[in-house]
């Protein structure tokens, strides 16, 4: 009988740390190596004093470490060592096979709480502070609250809340929701959920290989979910349901005859716009498109992926019912439809995931990139709840 040979995995080549000049003063890059699997690439701040409090932070997509670049020097002014990994799947951080015909397993929320805590126990650690978690970064956050309180003692969730950990099954909470696909696909005109795109594969080269290039398409998708696009006032959605989804912005509920290059594209800024734009200059920028220019997207697509094929959904399950227990923050944009994109969950995440919420922000003049958008308040609502 004949077995096809089994596909080794590719790996992207090692590469130095980002260079210092690329980082705001107090800022070091350096790597980690085998942590889980991976070596990983961070920035830190504070690291001069071994005894200071710990504070980990978790980037989303498509983002990276560089992300929290204007957050690391007001932790670590204010005493603590402040650190952000390039996650599984993005940037520097090497050890991930950047395919879409990969293993989906790593890219399972266990698994993103395990790289986390192997970056804590490389550096010597056996508590944090408090994790800091922004977009996708939010949910890992939250995963590691809730199942090493004893470890990660306080979270902060940024831009995404997080509604409950799984529901015991056989009640009525633990149905499971509709499938939305064809729904959405019957409206007029035929729209698809971004995670559904996301989730395929031409969604890759859709934005690393796109007309405009990286730079311009990274440029039209941080301005498309900022405060500085008008059409961003977001509100609670009555249901989950295509005809309420549908109210969502381009970026969240696409046309289903276009990819996210081309949704992007079409709400590209002005010139004039972009040389206004104080929390993303085009220097800041070109890092991350050097960055996705070399990589590509599917790493952080495959974090897309693992959810929406329910990859570790019935492992989750051992956690059904428990909740976030030590002291827990949100801080979002008030311009961020991320807060009310999931029907309910900004609720539920105030009334039954944490069971110690010390505060819920939405700050004003910021859209989804809260903590570049708005970094000074976003700093400040930190360090009050971590004092």
């Amino acid at each position: 009988m004949h077995h096809p040979a089994r596909r080794m995995p590719t790996e992207l080549p090692d590469i130095e740390p980002l260079r210092d000049s690329t980082l705001p003063d107090g800022v070091r890059a350096r790597r980690l190596r085998d942590v889980n699997g991976l070596d990983v690439h961070l920035l830190e701040a504070g690291w001069q004093d071994p005894d200071r409090p710990l504070v980990l932070l978790l980037h989303g997509f498509p983002e990276l470490a560089y992300s929290l670049r204007r957050v690391l020097p007001a932790l670590a002014a204010a005493g603590y060592h402040a650190v952000a990994p390039d996650q599984r799947g993005y940037g520097r951080t090497t050890g991930w096979d950047p395919d879409f015909d990969t293993d989906l397993a790593p890219y399972g929320f266990l698994n993103l709480v395990h790289d986390a805590l192997g970056v804590v126990w490389t550096l010597g650690r056996t508590a944090v502070h408090a994790v800091v978690g922004h977009d996708f970064g939010s949910p890992v956050a939250a995963w590691c609250g809730l199942i090493r309180p004893d470890v990660f003692q306080r979270v902060v969730l940024m831009s995404a809340p997080f509604a409950r950990s799984p529901a015991v099954p056989g009640t009525a909470s633990a149905a499971r929701p509709a499938d939305l696909d064809a729904d959405l696909a019957a409206l007029k005109p035929p729209r698809r959920h971004y995670h559904t795109f996301y989730s395929t594969r031409p969604a890759n080269d859709d934005m690393w290989r796109c007309p405009q290039g990286v730079h311009d398409f990274l440029r039209g998708y941080f301005h498309y979910k900022s405060a500085d696009w008008p059409g961003n006032e977001p509100h609670p959605l009555a249901a989950r349901s295509a005809e309420v989804l549908a109210k969502l912005p381009t970026y969240y509920v696409m046309r289903r005859d276009e990819g996210m290059a081309a949704t992007a594209a079409a709400q590209m800024p002005s010139a004039e716009q972009i040389a206004g734009c104080a929390w993303l200059p085009d220097a800041e920028l070109a890092v991350y498109a050097q960055e996705y220019g070399r990589t590509g997207f599917q790493g952080g697509l495959n974090w897309y992926r693992a959810r929406t094929a329910g990859v570790d959904a019935a492992t989750l399950q051992v956690f059904a019912g428990r909740t976030i227990d030590v002291p827990a923050l949100f801080i979002a944009g008030r311009q961020d439809w991320g807060v009310f994109q999931t029907p309910g969950a900004f609720e539920s995440m105030q009334h039954d995931a944490c069971r110690d919420l010390r505060g819920c922000h939405l700050v004003d003049g910021a859209g989804h990139w809260v903590q570049q958008e708005q970094h000074e308040a976003v700093n400040g609502l930190l360090l009050e709840f971590l004092g």
